[in-house]
């Protein structure tokens, strides 16, 4: 009986005699994983909820800077553009057209699925009709680009503003409100305007004005006065005239 036991015994030698420590290992780590697993999840949903509170704040920020430059847009517009009329659109993805540009200076509140992404560009319209920036010539543009600088100015003054040329795609009475507009701004709001210019109706409008000239390589920046700054446009436009 013995020797047959032994013989039994023989067959379940391959047996790992190490498995129950290895099984009562396993299970604690297993529990420790899935303590982990969980820990992580909580971490996981709380961060999904941090992102969608970002997400509508900045949907919100947004929408409320982008109302405030919009009114200021309509402003500045009519300013520059006797009888004119013009106003900013934003444009979503959701639906691919113009969200609604109400006058409400507040938030709207954002929808679950509000993103940043979901702003694709903004649109102009004026006289009633929406217009693309690739359909209007070179001053309406200048003067669109310009209404905005304007209106984020009133938004958000910066220090200084540096102006190249911006007036040599505008009409004359349209230069006279750039001008103008320039400034009143640089006397009610402490902001420096720096304008390189062909044209008398900055010159005009100018606190200081400098010639630069160029001989033999070198440039050379003088103070001038504004009759002589007008006698040099007056003569640049005789000569590129002929």
């Amino acid at each position: 009986m013995l020797h047959r036991c032994n013989e039994q015994l023989q067959q379940f030698s391959h047996v790992n005699k190490k498995a129950l420590d290895q099984y009562v290992n396993f299970t604690e780590q297993r529990e420790e994983l899935q303590k982990r697993q969980a820990e992580l999840d909580a971490g996981d949903e709380k961060i999904k909820e941090l992102i969608s509170v970002l997400d509508q704040r900045k949907d919100e920020s947004i929408e409320r800077t982008f109302k405030g430059v919009a009114r200021h847009f309509r402003e500045v517009f009519s300013e520059l553009v006797q009888g004119g009329h013009g106003h900013l659109v934003m444009m979503k993805k959701k639906d691919g057209e113009p969200a609604d540009d109400d006058d409400e200076d507040g938030p709207r509140e954002a929808d679950m699925e509000g993103r940043v992404e979901k702003y694709i560009g903004v649109s102009f319209t004026g006289q009633g009709e929406t217009q693309s920036m690739k359909q209007l010539s070179g001053g309406q543009k200048t003067v669109v680009a310009l209404t905005l600088i304007f209106a984020i100015q009133r938004c958000d003054p910066a220090p200084f503003y540096l102006f190249d040329e911006i007036d040599a795609a505008l009409d004359p009475q349209y230069r006279t409100a750039v001008g103008n507009m320039i400034r009143r701004l640089a006397d009610t709001s402490n902001t420096q305007f720096i304008t390189t210019t062909f044209r008398p109706e900055l010159v005009k409008v100018a606190d200081q004005i400098y010639g630069v000239t160029h001989k033999n390589r070198v440039s050379r920046v003088n103070v001038v006065s504004r009759d002589d700054a007008l006698d040099f446009i007056e003569h640049d436009q005789s000569y590129n005239a002929e």
